[in-house]
Parts: structure tokens; sequence; C-alpha cells
């Protein structure tokens, strides 16, 4: 088994990069999900479940930890890293609250209009990320703007057993995991508690609940009409919590990944 495909989403439900190699901090990939969009009335959190037009939002990651935005029709605007003394705002993600550096007036002007209302960019620094989902994983473990946990994980041959059952190719990146495994059988990862990729061991934590999102062309921003592939998955992968597809991971330390490299299971 193999790393045949690493995935990077700077800003929460935008685009996604495609990476060849890529660092590990505490929270993921160096860079993975540490913007977000908030409603800029209540801070609440935006996403392509709401906002499908999300889907066409570049978000380019930079080795500074700035941000560069860019859509059809709008010209690209370079965001810095928030400074250490930036305006903090209360924002809301899921079932959390906390307060983090706001990215100012100009990418504000920026993302509202791509909006169409009142929006604001915030930034999440390492000192002021989540903690994971209790019960899950280690105490210590945290997390960026990602939806529960740092790390997604999906086998290629899950996605070819899906994309079979609903009889047509579906885009890996539909699923927006940031790690893709190679050489493995269909949901093999299901039965897997910690794996080695390179030097670097995970442990994984928790199967992913997959939502209406999966059903946007990650190509077009358009909703599919027949609900795939979610109601597919909702036949064959339900749970308690959802449809399954994909393990969320979390990384037992820093280093650095690149496409190739052997994965072990360890447990």
């Amino acid at each position: 088994m193999h790393l045949s495909a690493l995935y990077r989403f700077p800003l929460k439900s935008g685009k996604g990069e495609t990476l060849n190699q890529v660092s590990l901090d505490k929270l993921g990939l160096d860079g993975d999900r540490r913007w977000m969009l908030v409603d800029e009335a209540s801070g609440r959190f935006l996403t392509q479940r709401a906002e499908a037009k999300m889907s066409q939002l570049s978000a380019l990651w930079n080795a500074s930890g700035g941000l560069t935005l860019s859509a059809q029709g709008h010209s690209p605007i370079d965001i810095a890293l928030p400074a250490c003394d930036a305006e903090l705002r209360g924002v809301t993600i899921w079932r959390d609250t906390l307060r983090v550096p706001d990215a100012g007036i100009a990418a504000a002007a920026w993302v509202s209009e791509f909006i169409g209302k009142p929006t604001r960019l915030v930034h999440v620094p390492l000192d002021r990320a989540r903690t994971t989902q209790a019960g899950y994983g280690k105490d210590d473990d945290q997390v960026a703007f990602a939806d529960g946990f740092p790390l997604l994980l999906i086998g290629q041959a899950s996605l070819e057993d899906l994309s079979q059952r609903v009889g047509r190719p579906l885009e890996m990146l539909r699923f927006r995991p940031n790690l893709v495994i190679e050489g493995s059988e269909a949901f093999a990862e299901d039965g897997w508690k910690r794996i080695r990729i390179g030097d670097v061991e995970f442990h994984v934590v928790k199967s992913c609940s997959r939502c209406i999102l999966t059903t946007i062309d990650p190509q077009t921003g358009e909703r599919s009409d027949d609900r795939e592939p979610l109601a597919t998955l909702q036949q064959y992968r339900a749970q308690e919590d959802g449809a399954m597809f994909g393990q969320n991971l979390v990384n037992d330390g820093n280093g650095r990944l690149e496409v190739g490299m052997p994965v072990t299971i360890l447990e």
C-alpha cells in the first residue's frame, strides 16, 4: 500500500490544492483549513452546504501562512497572515465557539462581494485551535477549522466500489480527503486503528459521516438532481451517525509526507 494522493484545503469549504509533498504540524497538514468564512453578523461559519458557490472559490496557501483568493469574475486578492495584535472575532463552528484573528477590511470586502452578503474571513493560529470531539482519540488532540478532526483518509478502492454502485466515475475531490491510499481492498480502512506513512504515525479515530456536500460537483459547483452519491451511500454504508465514507485521523507527531510513501498498518 502507498500514499497515492495528497490534498490540502486552505479555506474551509473552498477548492482543494493537489500536493506532491507537505509537512505536518499539530493541526494536520501544514496550512490545511486554517482559514474560514463566517457570517459577519452572527459569526456562524459558512460552507458549501448553504453556499454551493464556495466550491468555485480558489484559495491557495503560501509558505508565510497567507492566502490568495480567486474566483471567476473576481480579481485575485493576496491576504497576509493576521498580525499577533489583529482584531479577534467571535466565531461559531458547529458546537464550538472561539475567538480568532480577523483578516481585515479588504479581505472582508472581497469575500462579501463573492458570497453576496456581509462576510468576514478569519484565521486560526495554533494557540487558538479547538480540541477534537470528546470520546475520540487523545485528550490533547487539536483541530483547526475542519469539521471534527485534522485529517481525512479514503482508500482508492473504496471510491471505485462506490462509483461502480452509483454507475458513473466519481471524483475523489467530491469527498475532500487529505490522504488517499492505494493498494488496499475497498473499505479496508474501516478496520484500521493505527497506521504509519513514511516515518509519521497516525491514529484512526472515527468514521466520517457524509452529508449533502458530497452531491456537489467540485468542477461546476452544481448539485446532482439524483442526490448521488449520498443516496447510494445511505443504502449500503448507513450507521447510526449517518452514511460513512472515509476515516478521520490524527497525526501523532510532526513530519513530512510525500506521494508514493509506503503505508503500514500498525494495528
